[in-house]
């Protein structure tokens, strides 16, 4: 039977919300002329909202966005113009930060991709990111001769329903020829895991700093991140699977969450 590893992209192959996305949105609206800035806060807030083009349409509503920016567009044709230029200007910056390294790959997603590839799994990544972006973190997170082992990188507008529906999830699954049922995803957030959840996916859930705290009642296992020999060790945080992860999770783990959830005690 085909199994496939399906990754999402920010805060799963790097920490790249805080230290990049936020980054570039608020260098963006500088090298624009928009006088906006997004706090750490606020942009937490704002990750709940699939997608970066949505997250920025919704500032039109706001009406302390709309007070520090008079000359905001009110139609909509112009607002679609106005989102679609900062999200280009967005992404070329962003990808000048990680170009740089100054956001590094999360423990483990190399060396968790190289051994599910030893061990016949199917890679895939899963994002409602800019392409170009995703393009750049796997590159950078894996190398590029890992990079290029991924069979399909499924970014951006390809899905009209962003996560958490399920509809990006099922593509990966329907590129790769590999029955969802027999696929295990790598999220960070429970828009993710939801989105997961509802394509009938296992999920293991790295958190990021911006996520500890959600709800991930859907996911089969819960860390702190995948971790390395001799290098950053996960903790589990809760865990519905017959995964037993000791200081990192191997391929043996990742078999052991496809297997199905553990029996409830009693």
């Amino acid at each position: 039977m085909k199994k496939a590893l399906i990754f999402d992209c920010d805060g799963v192959l790097g920490d790249t919300e805080q230290f990049g996305h936020l980054v570039a949105f608020n260098r963006m609206w500088m090298d624009l002329g928009v006088p906006w800035q997004w706090s750490v806060e606020e942009y937490g807030r704002k990750l709940k909202i699939g997608g970066g083009k949505e997250r920025m349409a919704s500032l039109f509503a706001e009406p302390a966005f709309r007070k520090a920016w008079p000359e905001a567009p009110t139609d909509e044709t112009r607002r679609k113009e106005t989102v679609a230029a900062w999200h280009k200007r967005k992404t070329e910056i962003y990808k000048e930060i990680i170009g740089s390294g100054r956001v590094p790959a999360r423990s483990g997603v190399k060396r968790i991709s190289e051994e599910a590839l030893a061990n016949g799994w199917l890679l895939a990544v899963a994002s409602t990111s800019a392409p170009e972006a995703v393009n750049a973190v796997l590159r950078h997170a894996m190398g590029e001769a890992t990079a290029a082992r991924f069979s399909a990188v499924l970014a951006g507008d390809v899905v009209k329903a962003k996560k958490p529906a399920p509809d990006i999830y099922l593509m990966a699954a329907a590129e790769l020829g590999v029955a969802p049922e027999a696929c295990v995803v790598v999220e960070d957030s429970n828009n993710g895991v939801e989105s997961a959840y509802g394509a009938k996916m296992k999920c293991v859930v790295t958190v990021s700093g911006y996520t500890r705290d959600e709800d991930f009642s859907h996911a089969s296992i819960v860390l702190t991140s995948l971790g390395d020999p001799g290098g950053e060790q996960c903790e589990v945080l809760q865990n519905r699977s017959q995964a037993r992860p000791k200081g990192y999770f191997r391929a043996s783990d990742l078999e052991a969450v496809l297997s199905g959830e553990r029996a409830a005690a009693g």
